[in-house]
């Protein structure tokens, strides 16, 4: 199998889109960004091959009944059940080196415990986070295992006399060096420990006939022949400048492909808000930045949720339960926590403030859409904020209220990838071209 490869690396979170050379899309990857640019380039990447090997056999079982694709579809969540159940094993050690250091003597024999009992709860849950049915609302490894570890971490501090802080810091320090690193697993390995798991759970089934469908997809080479890097965190990829591409004419491009009446793209990342317009060719005409600070921007949830103690998924399922919107003074990250909290002090409830911090986000957006000349045919919403659904309900009454009911708001379950495929879509053109770039040496596993 053939294919170029597409990274937009961004502050929060890092993609990759693996493209066959006739466009097709043929597997897609995502990561935190973590403490390490290069780690997460290298985790989308694998994240991307991953996905791509699933697609192959996803093909291969298809005409093998249902029984068959059940089971292809349970290995899949056995998979990803394995590589967390490998991030958790990292984090146990990581913990069990922090209570163990000389500086931990004072608290060691109240947290030792607690730690241990701790991560046997989250470990103990770990395979209902990746059940039949079951709803997760992220993917990252430092999402779902701080979610389990904090709410198990309450109870047991408040059982044994445990200091609750203390053990939030804990996995506030180890999950920085579990990030860092880059797990020994290959692809065939998890898979076998994916199958062995299905043959447990299932008692005397084999599952014989996704074996025999596996053997060729295992075989299958993957070559990589052209790449193409854009995001925030772009220049430390390790590519040849000229692999180089801007945000603007990435994401531009990218959705102008899924969505080709798209004349108009606003992209919220981490640390910047791009307002684009595109020709009917998607190449970019206009566009405007907001200024040098990552107010309005993912980074300014991040804050919030870090202050309300919350998940950044959180922020919008709980901004959608609001009765009132809270007029918020500051978008401001620097000072966004001072007014959180005077208004936490004055009663006003977390849906409410969150309401309020969100249209102020957006209404920043606006102002930019404004500035790069307007909203024109379809508005096409990219970046890891159009995940968010809160954000994406008021950019919808905003558009309404200045341009009308006509504009059309296309929001993709795919466009957080949208700057990755436009890189890997620019990859695909030097390809063609007889260009091909050197091909990068990612980080590998110690």
């Amino acid at each position: 199998m053939k294919c170029v490869v597409g990274i937009d690396l961004g502050s929060t979170t890092t993609k990759a889109v693996l493209l066959d050379p006739e466009g097709g899309v043929l597997g897609r990857g995502i990561t935190n960004s973590r403490s390490n640019y290069e780690v997460a380039a290298a985790v989308a990447r694998e994240e991307a091959l991953t996905s791509a090997r699933f697609a192959l056999l996803e093909r291969a079982v298809a005409g093998d009944g249902g029984a068959v694709q059940e089971l292809f579809a349970e290995l899949e969540r056995a998979f990803r059940l394995e590589i967390y159940l490998d991030h958790l094993a990292a984090l146990r050690q990581e913990i069990e080196a922090l209570v163990a250091a000389p500086w931990m003597s004072a608290d060691r024999a109240a947290l030792e415990p607690a730690a241990a009992e701790v991560l046997a709860q989250v470990e103990e849950r770990a395979p209902s986070l990746f059940a039949a049915g079951a709803e997760r609302r992220s993917d990252f490894f430092r999402d779902l295992a701080g979610a389990a570890y904090m709410a198990a971490a309450e109870a047991v501090a408040a059982r044994r006399g445990a200091p609750y802080d203390r053990l939030l810091a804990l996995y506030d320090r180890a999950i920085l060096e579990v990030e860092t690193r880059l797990l020994h697993h290959t692809f065939e390995e998890l898979v076998e420990r994916a199958i062995d798991r299905l043959r447990a759970a299932g008692g005397d089934r084999r599952p014989a006939a996704l074996r025999r469908r596996l053997a060729p997809v295992l075989a299958e080479p993957i070559e990589e022949l052209a790449f193409a890097g854009t995001g925030y965190g772009r220049q430390t990829l390790p590519f040849p400048k000229e692999a180089i591409r801007s945000e603007i004419l990435c994401h531009g491009r990218g959705a102008h492909r899924i969505f080709p009446g798209t004349r108009t793209v606003l992209d919220i990342g981490g640390q910047d808000t791009k307002a684009i317009q595109v020709d009917a060719g998607g190449v970019v005409t206009a566009f405007q930045m907001n200024d040098r600070c990552a107010a309005g921007c993912g980074r300014y949830l991040g804050y919030i949720a870090d202050e309300l103690n919350l998940g950044l998924h959180e922020l919008g399922p709980l901004a959608l339960k609001a009765r009132k919107t809270v007029r918020v003074s500051s978008t401001c990250t620097v000072f966004a926590g001072a007014e959180l909290r005077e208004r936490l002090a004055l009663g006003q409830a977390r849906e409410d403030i969150l309401a309020g911090l969100h249209r102020a986000i957006m209404l920043r957006a606006m102002s930019l859409l404004a500035r790069s000349g307007g909203i024109d045919n379809e508005l096409t919403f990219t970046g890891g904020v159009c995940k968010n659904p809160m954000a994406t309900r008021i950019l919808k009454e905003l558009v309404a209220e200045s341009y009308g009911d006509g504009i059309t708001i296309n929001v993709h379950p795919d466009s957080i990838y949208m700057g990755a495929l436009g890189a890997a879509l620019f990859a695909r053109d030097d390809l063609r071209a007889g260009r091909p770039r050197r091909l990068p040496t990612f980080a590998a596993a110690a």
